[in-house]
């Protein structure tokens, strides 16, 4: 005797209850990468903020040590200081070629070839150069010997790279 075959329903639920899933899933996926590539780039855009404050204090210094040289290299009766920052990609006090600096630095706070500059004020000349950015520092201490007065300055404007006093002639 054959016996009738037992009636096999489909225990699975209907199709347009999981419509929409696999949708949401997506768009959740995109939020998160849309979030951690934001993040990247605000990380990526302080840390090429900060290289370009490491670069600052390198060129900073090597125009302190220019102004310093310039100073040295000053034969007597004439000014310490150079009359612009000119005068230290070649002297004119001199009639040969004599560089303090090898090239004029581009500012890489605000990637012009512009720069402040602090006078003397009892005889005139150059005795320091600044950044003309008006940004503030992400550095605002643990500064090497040379830059400690920039401690708690609160635009790189503020970080002036004067010669001191007693290293002038």
């Amino acid at each position: 005797m054959i016996m009738p075959a037992p009636c096999i329903t489909s225990r699975r639920k209907p199709r347009h209850l999981h419509a929409g899933f696999t949708y949401l899933g997506v768009l959740i996926l995109v939020a998160i990468l849309g979030i951690a590539s934001v993040a990247s780039l605000q990380i990526g855009s302080l840390l090429q903020r900060r290289a370009a404050e490491e670069e600052l204090l390198r060129i900073g210094g090597a125009f302190q040590s220019a102004l310093v040289a310039y100073s040295n290299a000053t034969p007597a009766g004439q000014t310490h200081a150079p009359r612009s920052l000119d005068d230290l990609l070649k002297d004119p006090r001199y009639p040969g070629t004599r560089r303090y600096l090898r090239q004029m630095y581009v500012d890489p706070m605000t990637g012009k070839n512009e720069w402040g500059v602090v006078e003397s004020p009892e005889q005139g000349g150059i005795i320091g150069v600044f950044s003309l950015s008006e940004a503030p520092p992400i550095k605002i201490g643990n500064f090497a010997p040379e830059f400690t007065d920039f401690t708690g300055k609160t635009s790189y404007r503020d970080w002036q790279f004067i010669v001191p006093a007693n290293l002038l002639r």
